[in-house]
């Protein structure tokens, strides 16, 4: 009887050792390779090939631009945002700061968010066109050391667009400045 137990046991053993021994060799020759810089880039609104085609031209002046900007198309360019941001009045904090009265708010003072320490240097500068615009277009540019991981908005009309509607994003929204 104990022969029998001894033959059950080393069955059991024998293919508990092979279905190891599968695992590993499948671990080795099916391995997920790991990207060299985690995270993805986030989609832009230009073609690659078109960044080194031609020298950008100079974006009109802001108050040009918010003369024609539309605040509803800007409100739809700002879908991408809210993976990251809130619009609504008392909105939550979420990997970014909530984003409803930031027209004419102090840069970095939302209180209870977690500001990298770049933009908790800047809280004595206000959120206003001149500002969010060049924000909008390179947030690392405009903010040496940010934690936010956007690339920006590279149409200049779409950055007016979308400050237009973070104006109206107020209990009293701010006049927009004039051309």
């Amino acid at each position: 009887m104990n022969i029998e137990l001894n033959k059950i046991a080393g069955a059991g053993l024998s293919t508990l050792l092979v279905v190891m021994s599968l695992n590993m060799i499948a671990g080795i020759v099916f391995a997920p390779h790991k990207p060299a810089v985690p995270g993805y880039d986030l989609p832009s609104e230009e073609p690659a090939g078109a960044a080194g085609a031609a020298a950008p031209a100079a974006d009109e002046p802001i108050e040009v631009r918010l003369a024609k900007a539309d605040p509803a198309k800007g409100e739809k360019a700002v879908g991408a945002c809210k993976a990251c941001h809130t619009f609504e009045k008392g909105g939550a904090n979420k990997v970014g700061p909530h984003l409803y009265g930031v027209y004419g708010r102090n840069e970095g003072s939302v209180d209870g968010f977690g500001y990298s320490a770049a933009m908790k240097g800047r809280n004595d500068k206000v959120w206003e066109a001149d500002g969010l615009d060049h924000f909008l277009k390179g947030p690392k540019a405009y903010v040496p050391g940010t934690a936010m991981a956007f690339a920006g908005i590279s149409k200049a009309d779409t950055r007016a667009d979308v400050i237009a509607y973070l104006n109206t994003l107020a209990d009293a929204p701010k006049p927009l400045p004039k051309p």
